[in-house]
């Protein structure tokens, strides 16, 4: 060990090693996605909402699945109720995509104000090492809040969309920097 910190080994198996190049091909093609998904952005906002909507369709159909394999009445009515709601706000989401996306919107936006002040009044309270840098990324996270929530309801068109492109390019960033880092091995 190195001081406080100690250095672990890690074994890598040389399979994964070997096939470095389709981590890269992967990260690539998931950046490439992020690109346009950020270009157009109103369009993947209502892919996303569609492909949620159709994972909560298919999660009823299991639920129901699961409340007739259950078969007693302690799991029953849990499985069915869940498979009704599942059912409803997948329908809802799939047939009316652009409104679902106005109304997740409000919701992200709720969350990063009420995460953005939590985080601001927390690391001010506790002022543990690093509280500045806690603080800075809380107002951020309020700030983006109430940008969103003040550009509502056209942000719901592309804000989603956006912050899916984003996300998609930096784990496409990430994929890329292992596939890099193997090649080296």
């Amino acid at each position: 060990m190195t001081g406080a910190m100690g250095v672990f080994e890690v074994q890598i198996p040389q399979e994964i090693v070997h096939y470095w190049g389709w981590f890269l091909a992967f990260g690539i093609c998931l950046v490439v996605l992020g690109i346009a998904a950020v270009v157009r952005s109103i369009t993947a906002t209502i892919v996303s909402m569609l492909f949620f909507g159709w994972l909560l369709v298919f999660a009823s159909a299991v639920e129901i699945t699961q409340a007739v394999m259950v078969g007693h009445w302690a799991g029953f009515f849990q499985h069915l109720l869940a498979a009704i709601l599942f059912g409803v706000a997948g329908l809802l989401i799939v047939t009316r995509p652009l409104i679902s996306a106005e109304v997740v919107t409000v919701f992200m936006a709720m969350f990063f104000l009420v995460g953005g002040l939590f985080q601001i009044v927390g690391s001010v309270a506790l002022a543990l090492p690093g509280w500045g840098w806690q603080v800075a990324d809380g107002v951020i996270t309020l700030v983006l809040g109430l940008l969103v929530l003040a550009g509502w309801p056209a942000s719901g068109l592309w804000v989603i969309g956006l912050f899916v492109g984003i996300d998609l390019i930096f784990y496409g960033c990430a994929w890329i920097a292992l596939a890099l880092g193997l090649r080296t091995i």
